[in-house]
């Protein structure tokens, strides 16, 4: 799948720390009928074959979506679901091995704290920038927020497309106005909603009224 960076503009990552109810692919099924652009299979706790199956299933799922289906982290897991590409954090494998092992075609995307971190990943192929905590984050606690300033200076530091992660909710999203991220990149205030559609819309409209 050819990137675009409209793809960013509501980017869900999974967590299934809400599954229950609903399955997680169910509840990505609701994202996606609600308008997220791009999703991302986050599992870290997960045995390697029953990654694979979910996904495989995902995979297809955001086919039929026409939406970008990303691995974080996991390089063969991507390789062997047939995932559109990746997305890897500092501590994860390098962006430049990342991009040799999928090739050219796929979506690779990096996380980034700093201006120097953005243009590494220029260097090393990435396709966007993920850029974050812009604001305090139960879902990973070991993170510093950005300063506004700071989201701008590492915005402006590469050509690169950026989505902001990290604490984003309707609430707070529009103080993302003018920051120079392309979307917003959304866990809790999509997968814990107790209407995960419904929330999803609603993120979608903000995100496209905070880029202008």
């Amino acid at each position: 799948m050819t990137f675009d960076k409209h793809c960013l503009r509501l980017y869900a990552v999974t967590d299934r720390a809400w599954v229950g109810r609903q399955s997680l692919l169910e509840q990505v099924e609701d994202a996606l009928r609600g308008g997220a652009t791009c999703v991302q299979l986050r599992e870290k706790e997960l045995p390697e074959e029953e990654f694979l199956r979910e996904a495989v299933e995902m995979a297809e799922l955001c086919r039929r979506y026409h939406v970008p289906f990303l691995i974080n982290d996991n390089v063969e897991i991507a390789l062997r679901c047939g995932a559109d590409g990746v997305h890897v954090g500092q501590d994860d494998m390098a962006a430049a091995e990342a991009r040799r092992l999928l090739g050219p075609d796929k979506i690779v995307g990096v996380s980034v704290h700093t201006p120097d971190e953005a243009e590494k990943a220029l260097r090393d192929g990435a396709d966007y920038l993920g850029v974050g905590a812009v604001f305090s984050t139960s879902t990973k606690t070991d993170v510093s927020v950005l300063t506004h300033e700071a989201l701008r200076a590492i915005c402006g530091a590469t050509p690169l497309p950026a989505v902001a992660i990290g604490g984003i909710s309707l609430a707070n999203v529009q103080e993302l106005a003018g920051s120079g991220v392309e979307g917003i990149a959304v866990v809790s205030a999509i997968f814990g909603a107790p209407a995960i559609r419904e929330a999803t819309q609603a993120l979608l409209a903000a995100s496209e009224q905070m880029v202008g």
